[in-house]
C-alpha cells in the first residue's frame, strides 16, 4: 500500500454500500484503508435475487456520493420516481406525486449494482485495498485491530493497528463485541411482518409493464406489495405480509402453489397477470425479516466505531436506510479528514462528536420508518390521506419557504431528521391554530350579521 498524506490507518469491516463509500472517501483523503468482507468479490458475478429490497436514493445519499465524485455514474444506474402509483383491489390506479415540484424525485437503484459501482470506485484509489472472503472473528479494542478468518484457506489474519470501523450490517460482528462492554445499550425490535422479493419482468420489447417513473404500491390495510423500476424494464416487487395472523392472510398460510395463486388473484390481480414467475419466485426466494436496532455509544475510545445498519438498522418504509448510512459516512468522513488536516491523530473526541450529532436523528428516522409502514399500507388509498397530501402541496406551493412537507424535508433535503420532524410539527400546529382562528372569525361574523339583522 502506498505512503499517504496522513499516514493514518483505518480498517473497515464490511464492503457493503457504506463500507465501500467510506473507503473511497477516506482513501482519497490520504488514509491507508484496508477493507475486509466475508462474502466473495461480487464483481463479474450474477446478482443474487431475493435477498434485498431495491433502494430509493434521495438527496442525502447523493450528497455523500457527490463527495467521491460518483453522482453521475449512479444516476446512470437509477430510474427516477416522481411519486406513488396506488393500485386498488379492483385494479384502479391513482398517482400521488411526491412533491409540488417536478424536480423532486427519488431514484430506484439495484443494491447489487450500486455496491459494485462503489467497490469499483474504491479500487481506483491506490491506498485502498480489499480483502474478500475474510470473516471477522474478533476485535482488539485496546489496539484497534480486527481479526479475520481467510475463508479460502482457514488462515487467521489480523489488520494493522489503527481505527476499526464496523460497516458490517444489522448483525455486525464488531458491534457484537461492543455489546460486551460495560454501559453499552442495545435493543432490537422485529416487525411481525416479513418480506418476499418477487419480480415483474419487462415486456417482450424491453419496455416496462407498468409506469416506470413511479413507486407502485398495492395497499391492503394490514399488508401491502410495492414495486420499484429497474433499467432493464423489469420491476423488483416486495410483498410485506405478517408471518402469522389469526384472521387475515399470512406467510404461514401460503404454503403451496394453489394458496399463493388464489391469494394474488384475490388481492393483486392486476399484478399477477404480469408476474409469470410468481410461484417460482415466492418459494425460491428467502423470507426476509424487518428489524429496528438501536444502540449506544457507536464508538470505543479512539479505536473502534460503527455506522449504518450496525449502529441503527431501520425498516425500509421511508426509503432512508442507505441514505442514512451514507449520511454517517459523510459526517464521520468530514470529522476524520478535518482532524487529519490539522495534523492530529484520530481522537476519542472526534468519534464522540460523530455519535452525538447523529444518534438523535437516526432514532427519529427509526420511528418515522415504522410510522410510514402504517401510512403506506393503511392510509395511502384513503380520501382523507389524499386530501391531506393535496393540502400539504398547496401550502408548499403558496408558501415555498415557510411550509415544507415532512416527506420533502426527509427525501429532498439534507435537513437532519429530528430537525425536519420538529419543523413539520410546528408547521401543522400553526395551520391548526390559523384554521381555528379563521373558523372563529367566520362564526363571529355570522353571529354579528344575524344580530344586526
Amino acid at each position: 500500500m502506498a505512503d499517504t498524506r496522513t499516514g493514518q490507518r483505518v480498517t473497515i469491516v464490511g464492503a457493503g454500500l457504506a463500507g465501500a463509500l467510506l473507503a473511497t472517501r477516506l482513501g482519497k483523503a490520504g488514509f491507508n484503508v484496508s477493507v475486509y468482507e466475508s462474502r466473495p468479490d461480487p464483481r463479474g458475478k450474477d446478482l443474487v435475487a431475493g435477498k434485498s429490497i431495491n433502494l430509493a436514493l434521495s438527496a442525502r445519499g447523493f450528497h455523500a456520493l457527490g463527495q467521491i465524485g460518483l453522482t453521475e455514474r449512479i444516476m446512470e444506474l437509477s430510474t427516477p420516481m416522481r411519486g406513488r402509483m396506488m393500485h386498488s383491489v379492483e385494479g384502479e390506479l391513482h398517482f400521488q406525486p411526491y412533491s409540488a415540484h417536478a424536480d423532486d424525485v427519488i431514484h430506484s437503484v439495484s443494491r447489487g449494482e450500486l455496491n459494485m459501482a462503489l467497490i469499483a470506485a474504491s479500487d481506483e484509489v491506490e491506498n485502498v485495498e480489499f480483502n474478500f472472503g475474510h470473516k471477522c472473528v474478533g476485535t482488539d479494542f485496546d489496539n484497534g485491530v480486527a481479526s479475520f478468518i481467510d475463508q479460502t484457506n482457514d488462515r487467521k489474519v489480523k489488520s494493522r493497528s489503527g481505527l476499526v470501523i464496523g460497516c458490517d450490517g444489522a448483525y455486525s460482528a464488531v458491534r457484537k463485541k461492543m455489546q460486551r462492554l460495560a454501559r453499552f445499550d442495545y435493543s432490537q425490535e422485529y416487525l411481525r411482518h416479513g418480506y418476499k422479493e418477487l419480480c415483474i419482468p419487462a415486456n417482450p420489447d424491453g419496455t416496462h409493464a407498468l409506469e416506470p417513473n413511479a413507486l407502485h404500491i398495492w395497499p391492503r390495510q394490514s399488508y401491502m406489495m410495492i414495486a420499484l423500476p429497474n433499467l432493464d424494464g423489469s420491476f423488483t416487487c416486495t410483498l410485506f405480509l405478517a408471518y402469522e395472523s389469526e384472521r387475515g392472510p399470512s406467510l404461514s398460510k401460503l404454503g403451496n402453489e394453489e394458496q399463493v395463486n388464489a391469494f394474488f388473484e384475490e388481492q393483486f390481480a392486476d399484478a399477477k397477470k404480469i408476474m409469470p414467475t410468481l410461484v417460482e419466485d415466492f418459494f425460491s426466494n428467502p423470507t426476509g425479516s424487518l428489524v429496528t436496532i438501536r444502540c449506544a455509544p457507536w464508538y470505543h475510545e479512539n479505536k473502534v466505531a460503527i455506522l449504518g445498519d450496525a449502529a441503527h438498522a431501520v425498516v425500509p418504509f421511508y426509503g432512508q436506510g442507505a441514505n442514512a448510512a451514507f449520511g454517517d459516512c459523510a459526517m464521520l468522513g468530514d470529522l476524520l479528514i478535518a482532524q487529519a488536516d490539522r495534523g492530529n491523530d484520530i481522537s476519542t473526541d472526534t468519534l464522540w462528536e460523530y455519535f452525538e450529532r447523529r444518534k438523535v436523528h437516526t432514532d427519529t428516522l427509526a420511528d418515522l420508518a415504522v410510522a410510514n409502514f402504517v401510512e403506506m399500507r393503511d392510509h395511502t388509498g384513503s380520501k382523507l390521506f389524499l386530501l391531506k397530501k393535496k393540502l400539504e402541496q398547496t401550502l408548499h406551493r403558496l408558501f415555498p419557504k415557510a411550509f415544507l412537507p415532512l416527506y420533502s424535508m426527509v427525501s429532498f433535503s439534507c435537513i437532519p431528521y429530528r430537525d425536519a420532524l420538529d419543523r413539520a410539527n410546528r408547521q401543522w400546529r400553526f395551520v391548526r391554530r390559523f384554521a381555528l382562528a379563521a373558523a372563529g372569525a367566520v362564526i363571529t361574523l355570522i353571529i354579528w350579521i344575524a344580530t344586526i339583522g
